[in-house]
Formats: C-alpha cells, sequence, structure tokens
C-alpha cells in the first residue's frame, strides 16, 4: 500500500501526531516499524476504553507493522498519576500478576495474536535497579516535571506528590529505551509521559519515536473517562448480552462518538447511518447495527445474533431461555429477603436500592410485581426474579 495511504488509515481517528513528517521519513526507511502501547494492569478487565489503542494496534499490523503489548506490571505497582489529584495506592505484586494474565487472554479479541509480541516491563526495569534509577532521575528536573498539567495544579493546591509519582513518566520512557520503540501510542492524557519517552531517546542516543495520541473514550454517562473505578464502563469479557445492552442505553449523541472512535466500518458506511437518522429513522436501529459490530468482533456472529434476539425478548418483558441461574441461600421461616438476594446475585448494589425498586413496582416474582420486602416461597419451589426490562435470574432451592 502506499506510504501516504497507510498515512490515513493511521490518522484515522486519532488525536494528534507528533511528528508527521518523522513518521514519514521512519515509514520510507522501515518496511515495519516497531509499535509500542503499554497498559497498566490496574483493574482485571480490558474494556471498550481500552479498545479505541487496540484497534489502532490492529491497523498497524494489518500494514505488517510489528506490534508490542506492553504490560506495566513494575510501572502498576506505582501507579500512573494521570490526572488524578491524589496519590495513587501501590498495588500489590500479587494483583498485578493476576491482572496482568487476564490482559494476556482478552487482548487476543482485538490483535492478531501471531503478530503480537507481549513484553513486561519488569524484565528491564528490574534489572535497572537503585543506581540506575538515580542516573534516569538525573536527566529531568523538579521544574520540568511540573510542567505536566496534573502536577502544576496539585502543587499550586497545596495537595501532596509523592517524590515516586515522579519516577512515572520516567520508567514509562524508558520502556521506550528498552525496546527501541519507532512509535508510541497512549491516549490523548497520556502526552506527557509519550514525550518522555521520546526525550529520554535521544539522551541514550536513539532515534527518537512517533508519538499517536488518540482520543479518550467516555463512559456509558457520556461525562467521565470510561474506567471500572467509576462503574461506567464496558468491560471485553462481559457477556454478549451484556455488552450489547449497555451498548443500545447509550443516549443518541453519545452513540455517535463510540461509532467514530470504536467502529471499523467504512468512512462511507458511518455517513450512511447519519444521513439515514437526518432523513428521520430511529436511532436505536443504528444503535443494534453498531452493537452487533462490536459483539461479533469481540465473540462472533451468533452471539451478536442471539444478544440481539435476547435483548429484544427482554424489551417484550418476556423471559429469556438462557438466564442465569443461582441457589437460593437467602432465606429465612417466613420467606426469602428479597432485597438481600438481589444485592447477593449483583442485580444492585446495594439493599437500600432494591428497597426503593420493590416500592416502585421494579422487581416482579414469577411475572407478578412484589410489594413486601418478603417473598413467601415454598422450600424446594424454583423461581424467577426480574428486575426492570432486562435483568432475569431463576433462583433455584
Amino acid at each position: 500500500m502506499d506510504i501516504k495511504e497507510q498515512l490515513e488509515i493511521i490518522k484515522r481517528g486519532s488525536d494528534e501526531i507528533l511528528i508527521e513528517s518523522e513518521l514519514l521519513e521512519k515509514m520510507k526507511k522501515k518496511v515495519s516499524l516497531k509499535i509500542k502501547a503499554g497498559f497498566d494492569p490496574t483493574a482485571p478487565d480490558l474494556h471498550l476504553g481500552h479498545v479505541v489503542l487496540l484497534n489502532k494496534l490492529r491497523q498497524f499490523q494489518d500494514l505488517g507493522h510489528e506490534v508490542y503489548f506492553l504490560i506495566g506490571d513494575f510501572t502498576g505497582m506505582i501507579g500512573d498519576p494521570t490526572g488524578k489529584n491524589a496519590t495513587r495506592p501501590a498495588l500489590s505484586e500479587e494483583d498485578v500478576k493476576k491482572n496482568a494474565e487476564t490482559y494476556s487472554e482478552q487482548v487476543f479479541k482485538i490483535l492478531d495474536k501471531s503478530k503480537t509480541k507481549i513484553v513486561f516491563n519488569s524484565e528491564w526495569l528490574n534489572d535497572l535497579g537503585a543506581s540506575g534509577i538515580v542516573k534516569l532521575a538525573s536527566t529531568h528536573t523538579v521544574a520540568r516535571m511540573l510542567e505536566r498539567d496534573d502536577f502544576s495544579k496539585r502543587y499550586k493546591a497545596n495537595q501532596p506528590i509523592s517524590i515516586h509519582e515522579f519516577l512515572y513518566p520516567l520508567l514509562q520512557g524508558y520502556d521506550s529505551v528498552s525496546l527501541k520503540s519507532d512509535i508510541e501510542i497512549g491516549g490523548t492524557d497520556q502526552k506527557f509521559n509519550l514525550l518522555m519517552g521520546r526525550e529520554l531517546q535521544k539522551h541514550f542516543n536513539q532515534e527518537p519515536q512517533c508519538i499517536l495520541t488518540m482520543p479518550l473514550l467516555e463512559g456509558l454517562d457520556g461525562v467521565q473517562k470510561m474506567s471500572k473505578s467509576s462503574g461506567n464502563y464496558i468491560g471485553i469479557n462481559e457477556p454478549p448480552e451484556v455488552i450489547f445492552a449497555k451498548l443500545l442505553s447509550l443516549s443518541d449523541d453519545l452513540m455517535w462518538r463510540y461509532i467514530d472512535l470504536l467502529s471499523l466500518s467504512t468512512l462511507d458506511q458511518i455517513k450512511s447511518w447519519k444521513k439515514r437518522v437526518e432523513s428521520g429513522e430511529n436511532p436505536k436501529n443504528i444503535k443494534v447495527e453498531f452493537a452487533k459490530e462490536i459483539v461479533n468482533r469481540l465473540y462472533n456472529e451468533n452471539a451478536s445474533n442471539e444478544a440481539e434476539k435476547n435483548f429484544n425478548v427482554r424489551a417484550k418483558g418476556d423471559i429469556p431461555d438462557d438466564i442465569e441461574e443461582h441457589s437460593l441461600s437467602v432465606i429465612e421461616s417466613d420467606g426469602v429477603n428479597i432485597p438481600q438476594l438481589l444485592k447477593k446475585i449483583d442485580f444492585v448494589t446495594s439493599t437500600s436500592e432494591a428497597i426503593r425498586l420493590i416500592k416502585g413496582g421494579g422487581i416482579k416474582i414469577n411475572g407478578e410485581k412484589i410489594k413486601d420486602l418478603k417473598f413467601i416461597t415454598v422450600k424446594g419451589e424454583s423461581f424467577t426474579i426480574q428486575v426492570g426490562k432486562r435483568k432475569f435470574a431463576k433462583i433455584n432451592p
């Protein structure tokens, strides 16, 4: 493919390339570039926010370039201070290892396994040692670190900044030195860290990497960046019907943001979707097509069709065939304590939420709304519980 055509694919959906002229020169000199993207295993699940970056990595792979999926098992124990107004608690080595294992499994839902090298930055950062870290720290001043927006804000607000937080961008930058990366991809909030890699490569007499920043995907609330800690995420390992339903719950405006950042449909296809809505078609139809695309990519076509079918069944209030099942363990002599049961099966976040739902008529047992907090049932008898239109579970004795 012509280099200019490749560049158009690379630029699609991206925020900024630093420096584009340098990237063109690299592409002219090398058939295969070394592409790096780092992920700290701070939670066990990857989500669609990560897929924005993973999609771009896959595009690089399809163009014949070499992708290094870097798991920050060493830096994850420090905690990335990006965008934080307080020092992040350090993760234990055990948590980091456990989360890293799940990343290695999930990433190949998007990336080509045969063209991906998974690396851990503990491989070189453990060997760096105290002496090496001190030398690394000597390459930059405190004043330079305080140019970083989040550090600057915290300093001006008299909010504490721990010394080890200054080390994070240096260590991330050293990853680029160790890998001799040609391009590093990251979110727009990572620009300082990405530039640090570029500067350190110059310091170590390497050709500096180019930087490609990608927009941050908002969560389901449409406000905060998608993250598991905010509870506004769609995990790529969630069941197909859950992913489908969450995508259908997007507001009509937010739907386009997700399509622009996540869909691999052609630009002409996306334009046709927009024209259909402008002509008066219900945006829900577009959400369905988009949701099926995402589920198909994360699972397969059968899973996307089944997810749509189950969603429609739930929307009508019918009971799907393949609902989850749980054993009855929250029972008293005078009946089942419904708020405790709903909390136990993760249908609500708290018993107080369950109580509000019951009082509002949002809970059904065997298709009938319940008003009492305790549901009288005969021991040995199964029943179906429903929360709203889409959450169903069969409770067995």
